[in-house]
C-alpha cells in the first residue's frame, strides 16, 4: 500500500490550506469568507459485502478507508477551486465533516475560511 492510495495531501501549489487559525510568518489582508468544497459518494455493493465480512473477524476495511480517502481529497479539491474562484490565496481553520447521507452514501466537506495573505 503506498502513501497516495491512503494519505491525503495538499496539491494545490497557490493555495495555502492550514488548519490553523493564524499563519506565522504571514499577514491577513482580507478575509474573503466561508468557502467549502463538498462531494457524496455511494457505497459500491462489493465493498460493502467484504466490509461485512471484516467486520466479522476485525481489522480495517481497505476499500472503505480508500474511498473515504478519495472523497476528502475531492473535497478539498473543491474547496482550493472555490478559494481560488473568490480571489483568496488562503484557507485558515481548515476543517472536514464527515456524515451519512441518507442512508445511501457519505457526504465529506471541507471547509474553512478564504484569506488574502502576504509573507512579512
Amino acid at each position: 500500500m503506498s502513501y497516495e492510495d491512503y494519505g491525503g495531501s495538499q496539491t494545490s501549489n497557490d493555495v495555502l490550506v492550514v488548519t490553523t487559525n493564524e499563519l506565522p510568518g504571514f499577514r491577513v489582508d482580507a478575509v474573503v469568507g466561508e468557502v467549502f468544497g463538498l462531494t457524496v459518494r455511494s457505497r459500491n455493493a462489493g465493498a460493502q459485502i467484504g466490509a461485512g465480512l471484516k467486520s466479522l473477524v476485525g481489522g480495517e476495511l481497505r476499500g472503505l478507508t480508500k474511498t473515504l480517502v478519495q472523497s476528502r481529497n475531492e473535497a478539498m479539491e473543491r474547496l482550493i477551486e472555490h478559494a481560488r474562484a473568490r480571489g483568496a490565496n488562503a484557507v485558515l481553520a481548515f476543517r472536514f465533516d464527515v456524515s451519512e447521507a441518507s442512508g445511501v452514501g457519505t457526504e465529506v466537506c471541507a471547509y474553512g475560511t478564504a484569506a488574502v495573505v502576504s509573507r512579512i
